[in-house]
C-alpha cells in the first residue's frame, strides 16, 4: 500500500505540465441540454482567478457551439502592458501540440503514407537503435497513445533545470538515449505520459514527410484549415501579439524553444485559430481532415485512471455521464492551455493563460463544458516567514521519493527552489526553519536534519498524505 500511495502522490506533483486530475462532479446532465455559460459568467470566473486568487496575469477563453463562437478575455499581455487581450493574442500551447502531432499521424494514415502499426525505427536513420522488448517494436500507435514504455523525459535532457529545457536537445542526443535505454515494461501494456514519446512521434513523421516538424503541421493541418496564427516561428506581427509568459510568482519568464522534440510542445497559437480547429472537429466547417479527426477518437486505450478515462490518438477522452469529453491540456514555463469539446453536443472550449500554475486552467475548461465539474477552491493562505538563508545550504541536494521520482533542491542567492523529475523548477517559501511550501500547488516540504544542519531526508505533504524521501546526493 505504501508504494501505491507514493506513486499517486508523485504523479500529482510530477503532473504540473500534464495535469492528471480532472474536476469531477456528481452525475452531470446531458451535455446537449447544458448551454455554454454567458460571457458575463465566464468573465466572473476570470476576474476571480486573476484578481482574487492571483493565479494569472491574463486569460483568454473561446467557446463554440450551435449558436456560433465567442471570445472572452481578461487581464494583461504583460505586467504594466495596457493592451487588452483578445482572440488574436498568441500563447505557447505546450502539450496541446501533441494533438496536432497525432492528427498529422492520422492524416498520413488516411493518405496511405504510414500505418499505425509501423515501427518508429522505420522512419529514423538506419543506424539509429530504438529499444524493443519481447521481440516487439515501438509502433507509431504506441507513441500517440503514450503506451510505448518510454519515460516521460530522456535522462540526457541536460538542460532540464534551465528556463528553456528543450532548446539544446538535438537528434544526436535523442539517438544516444534511445540506443542505451532499456524498457521496463512491455510495449503497449501500460499508459505513461511521455513528452519524449510525443516528440519522437513528431520527429519521425517529419522525417517521413521530408520536411521539418513545423512544415509538416502547416502542410497537413494549419494551411488546409486556414489557421494563420498557429506555428512555431513567429513573424514580427505575430510577436507583437504574443502574450509574455509568467511563472507562478507572476514574474516574466523566457519562451521555450524546441529542436528534435518539437512534436511534444512547440506550437504557439491564439484562441481564434483554436476555435477554428474545434469547428473542424465538431463538423461546423467542411474539412479534408474530417476522417482523420474521427479516427483519432475511434482508437481507445485505457489510461488506468478513472479520472483520465481513455487515450485516443493524442486526445484524452473522459465520460462524466452519458457523453464523451475530448480534451488535452498543455503547459510551458510561462503558459497553460486547455482545449476540449463534447462531440454529441457540438460544443467546445479553449482556455489560454500566460501564467504557469499547477492548477492551470483545466478546471475552467471542464466547468464550461460541464457545469457540474467544480472550479478550484480559493487557495489556502500560508504565511511566509524570514529565516537565515545560511540554513538553505543544508537542504540543497537530491531526495528520492519513488524509483523514478526525485526532488532536486537548489539555492539561488537567498531563495530556495525545488524541481521534480522532468518538471520546471519552482521556488519554495519558508513557514519555519525546516518547513517550506509551494505556491504553484498545495504542497509542503519538511526537511529532517542531522546535528550539523544537513538534511538527511525530506517529506512531501500533499493531498492529505506524507511521503518521505531520503537524500541521495
Amino acid at each position: 500500500m505504501a508504494r501505491k500511495g507514493v506513486r499517486k502522490i508523485s504523479k500529482r506533483l510530477v503532473a504540473l505540465i500534464f495535469a492528471t486530475t480532472l474536476a469531477g462532479g456528481a452525475a452531470a446532465q446531458s451535455a446537449s441540454t447544458s448551454p455554454l455559460p454567458s460571457d458575463a459568467e465566464i468573465r466572473k470566473i476570470l476576474v476571480q482567478r486573476i484578481d482574487d486568487y492571483h493565479q494569472g496575469v491574463g486569460i483568454v477563453v473561446g467557446v463554440i457551439g450551435p449558436q456560433g463562437r465567442r471570445v472572452v478575455a481578461y487581464g494583461k499581455l504583460n505586467q504594466g502592458d495596457a493592451r487588452p487581450l483578445n482572440g488574436e493574442t498568441i500563447f505557447e500551447i505546450g502539450s496541446v501540440t501533441k494533438v496536432f502531432t497525432s492528427l498529422v499521424l492520422a492524416d498520413m494514415v488516411e493518405r496511405g503514407q504510414v500505418k499505425l502499426s509501423d515501427p518508429v525505427a522505420e522512419y529514423l536513420p538506419a543506424d539509429a537503435k530504438v529499444p524493443e522488448r519481447g521481440g516487439r517494436a515501438i509502433m507509431l500507435l504506441d507513441l500517440s497513445t503514450h503506451t510505448s514504455g518510454l519515460p516521460r523525459l530522456p535522462s540526457n535532457l541536460s538542460s532540464q533545470e534551465s528556463a528553456n529545457p528543450y532548446a539544446d536537445y538535438t537528434a544526436d542526443k535523442l539517438y544516444q538515449f534511445l540506443s542505451t535505454y532499456q524498457l521496463t515494461r512491455d510495449i503497449g501494456s501500460e499508459f505513461e505520459y511521455s513528452n519524449l514519446g510525443g516528440g519522437l512521434l513528431g520527429f519521425a513523421l517529419a522525417r517521413r514527410a521530408g520536411m521539418d516538424y513545423e512544415a509538416v503541421v502547416r502542410s497537413h493541418i494549419t494551411a488546409p484549415l486556414g489557421m494563420k496564427s498557429t506555428g512555431i516561428t513567429l513573424t514580427r506581427e505575430m510577436k507583437a501579439r504574443l502574450a509574455v509568459g509568467h511563472n507562478a510568482d507572476l514574474r516574466a519568464v523566457p519562451n521555450w524553444d524546441f529542436q528534435v522534440l518539437a512534436g511534444c510542445g512547440a506550437l504557439r497559437s491564439d484562441a481564434n485559430d483554436l476555435l477554428t480547429f474545434l469547428a473542424a472537429n465538431l463538423g461546423y466547417v467542411k474539412s479534408p481532415l474530417a476522417s482523420a479527426m474521427a479516427a483519432m477518437r475511434a482508437v481507445r486505450r485505457p489510461t488506468g485512471s478513472a479520472r483520465l478515462g481513455e487515450i485516443g490518438l493524442g486526445w484524452l477522452i473522459v465520460k462524466p455521464s452519458s457523453y464523451d469529453v475530448v480534451w488535452h491540456n498543455g503547459g510551458t514555463g510561462g503558459y497553460r492551455s486547455f482545449v476540449g469539446f463534447v462531440p454529441s453536443a457540438r460544443v467546445g472550449v479553449v482556455v489560454l493563460s500566460n501564467t504557469f500554475t499547477a492548477t492551470g486552467v483545466d478546471d475552467i475548461g471542464m466547468h464550461l463544458l460541464d457545469p457540474h465539474a467544480p472550479l478550484i477552491a480559493a487557495p489556502k493562505e500560508r504565511k511566509e516567514i524570514s529565516v537565515d538563508p545560511k540554513l538553505f545550504d543544508g537542504y540543497v541536494g537530491q531526495y528520492q521519493l519513488a524509483p523514478n521520482f526525485i526532488l532536486t533542491v537548489t539555492r539561488e542567492a537567498d531563495h530556495l527552489f525545488v524541481q521534480a523529475t522532468g518538471q520546471p523548477k519552482f521556488q519554495i517559501y519558508p513557514s519555519g526553519e525546516r518547513q517550506f511550501f509551494l505556491k504553484v500547488v498545495d504542497a509542503q516540504l519538511t526537511f529532517e536534519t542531522d546535528s550539523t544542519g544537513r538534511a538527511v531526508s525530506v517529506t512531501l505533504h500533499q493531498n492529505g498524505r506524507d511521503v518521505p524521501g531520503k537524500r541521495i546526493q
